[in-house]
């Protein structure tokens, strides 16, 4: 239905999806990416779920254009708000996936019984759909949530691995809401950046569950089942932002391990 050599679309809120899209590319080098950051609009975490829903909608019609045969909604903030409306609006034309559901199915596999730490912006704990999805495993998960809204903004602005976000994550992780967690999920797709950081707070005592890894593996295995693997293809990578600015690009090596082009594609003209 799909052809393997379409591309493989990726939005987010901003340039924080690009540590998922970088996660993808590594680990599948010859796929084609095109990459869609809303930065007219970030963060996503603190918008409406009806604004993050119109978003959301405007950047899929856009991906559509591009002939994506996947489209990976790469926040975890509009994975919550947005992911039935876009599937249902998107059809049969791609196949969508978001952040969170490949998250909740490695819980499942490997934290039957544990109790589990989740951080992420204040739309991704407030809707819930974390730990309503962890609950329907009926795997006696206990999910710990906690809302950590300056994290994504300081590590736009690049401030990390730096005194100021080492106060920012202790203040954070020290929260009574975390206490005698096993494991934490990073729930939003900056965090990975920060990965380090909250692992020397917790000294290997708490597993550090980069999401953004297993989105990447849940991806490959979606296209290895359906045959769609771009086998011959040479990578080529695209970056769109809707609100162009030097310090986006030049912020991009933050996120890609390298500066990044970006071309300035408006949602609304």
């Amino acid at each position: 239905m799909f052809d393997s050599s379409a591309p493989i679309g990726i939005f987010d809120s901003g340039i924080g999806g690009m540590t998922v899209a970088s996660a993808v590319t590594r680990l599948l080098p010859q796929e084609n990416t095109i990459y869609f950051g809303d930065t007219a609009h970030l963060p996503y975490g603190d918008k409406s779920q009806a604004a993050i829903q119109a978003y959301s909608i405007k950047i899929c019609n856009m991906l559509l254009q591009q002939n994506c045969k996947l489209i990976l909604i790469a926040c975890n903030s509009a994975s919550a708000a947005a992911y039935e409306l876009v599937r249902e609006y998107v059809g049969s034309k791609a196949k969508v996936l978001n952040v969170i559901d490949p998250v909740v199915d490695y819980i499942k596999e490997h934290y039957d019984g544990k109790t589990i730490g989740l951080i992420g912006t204040k739309q991704t704990v407030l809707s819930n759909v974390y730990k309503k999805k962890v609950d329907a495993l009926g795997k006696n998960i206990q999910l710990k949530s906690l809302a950590t809204p300056l994290l994504a903004p300081m590590i736009e602005e690049g401030f990390f691995d730096n005194n100021i976000s080492e106060s920012i994550i202790t203040s954070y992780l020290s929260d009574p809401s975390l206490t005698d967690i096993e494991a934490l999920i990073l729930g939003c797709t900056h965090y990975p950046l920060i990965k380090n950081q909250i692992g020397e707070f917790y000294k290997s005592n708490v597993e550090i569950l980069d999401t953004s890894e297993i989105v990447a593996f849940s991806l490959k295995s979606w296209l290895e089942q359906h045959y769609l693997v771009n086998e011959k293809g040479d990578g080529k990578r695209a970056f769109y932002v809707s609100d162009y600015t030097l310090s986006f690009e030049q912020s991009t090596n933050i996120f890609f391990g390298r500066q990044i082009q970006l071309e300035h594609y408006p949602l609304w003209e």
